[in-house]
């Protein structure tokens, strides 16, 4: 199962940006005065000045620095919290990758449902030609046999035909359902052996297709009974 999601972090609130400082005229230089004494004080009377002035300039770089500081803390919670959601992503990517091997896996239960499915409709066709045709011969045979009808060749070849395409058409299409699963069990395999899918769940084998097989027995049986007047049911 997914893990709950990251909570949002405790990320302080932006820093407020410094005012941005008007910047003052750089002292000009003094007209000194020719006496020794005069231009040494109006000397360090401008060094004065200028350091007042780098003074000023050093305070408001130290409180861009601090709003820098700041910020990159703000930053750095950011990035710690959407790392967080990136793990959480990965987690919800791999339960989905997850659920997409199961619905795969799914998918080839549901085919080989859908195989079974078409192989009834196949047995129920060829249960009405051979039943119908089974039918059609043992009536005309009694009537012919009881004098009712004095021929009675053509509706039992027509008889033993309706027995004889059944028997074709369920032998194409067991022919086709074997071939089928076939294919499909060695798709699953390959895909189970590379990860693709689970393979947790049965294959079973085809329940429809030993119906299949044994009403072709009795199909086959019928014809010999038809053909060569051979009492195989009693």
């Amino acid at each position: 199962m997914s893990s709950q999601p990251p909570s949002k972090p405790k990320v302080d609130p932006l820093p407020p940006r410094p005012e941005r400082m008007p910047l003052p005229a750089v002292p000009p230089l003094p007209e000194v005065d020719k006496s020794p004494d005069i231009a040494s004080v109006q000397y360090s009377t401008h060094r004065t000045k200028l350091s007042t002035f780098r003074t000023q300039m050093s305070e408001h770089r130290t409180d861009l620095s601090e709003f820098r500081t700041d910020l990159s803390s703000h930053r750095t919670g950011l990035s710690e919290y959407r790392t967080d959601l990136s793990a959480y992503r990965t987690s919800l990517s791999t339960d989905r990758t997850d659920m997409s091997k199961r619905r795969t896996g799914m998918s080839f239960q549901r085919t080989r449902m859908s195989a079974d499915r078409t192989l009834m409709s196949v047995i129920r066709t060829a249960l009405s030609l051979i039943g119908f045709g089974f039918t059609i011969y043992q009536a005309f045979q009694k009537l012919h046999e009881s004098g009712t009808i004095q021929h009675a060749a053509a509706p039992r070849n027509f008889g033993v035909a309706l027995v004889a395409l059944g028997i074709l058409s369920l032998l194409v299409g067991i022919a086709h359902h074997v071939q089928f699963m076939l294919e499909l069990r060695h798709t699953r395999d390959e895909m189970i052996h590379e990860n693709l899918i689970h393979g947790q769940s049965r294959f079973p084998a085809s329940f429809t297709l030993l119906v299949a097989l044994a009403l072709l027995l009795l199909g086959l049986g019928a014809v010999v009974s038809m053909v060569f007047n051979v009492a195989v049911f009693g």
